[in-house]
C-alpha cells in the first residue's frame, strides 16, 4: 500500500451531478432494502456481539446524518440495529 488514501468525499449535489453524467459508481443492480414495519419492531432488541468485520459500507446520507446527530457513538448504535434485524429474522425463520 502506498499510503494514499482511497477514500473520496461527495457532497449530495456531486452525486446527482455524477449520476447525472453516468460517472456513478455505485452499482445499478444493487438490491433495495427490505421495508420494515411496526410489527419487525415490536419483536426488535439490541444485541452487542463480541467480535467485529471492518467492511467498507455505503448507506444514505440521511441515514448517517441521523445516527451522528445522536452523539458519539453512531456507528455502533448502527451495527446494533443491524442485530437486531438479523436476531428478529432468525426468530422469523424458526420452525
Amino acid at each position: 500500500m502506498n499510503g494514499k488514501s482511497t477514500i473520496v468525499r461527495h457532497s449530495l449535489s456531486e452525486i446527482i451531478a455524477l449520476r447525472e453524467l453516468g460517472q456513478d459508481q455505485t452499482s445499478a443492480d444493487a438490491q433495495e432494502a427490505e421495508s420494515l414495519d411496526a410489527e419487525f419492531w415490536k419483536s426488535a432488541r439490541v444485541v452487542m456481539p463480541a467480535g467485529k468485520t471492518s467492511i467498507h459500507l455505503r448507506l444514505d446520507t440521511d441515514v448517517v446524518e441521523w445516527f451522528r446527530a445522536h452523539g458519539k457513538g453512531h456507528l455502533t448504535r448502527m451495527n446494533a440495529v443491524l442485530r437486531a434485524y438479523v436476531e428478529a429474522r432468525k426468530l422469523e425463520s424458526r420452525p
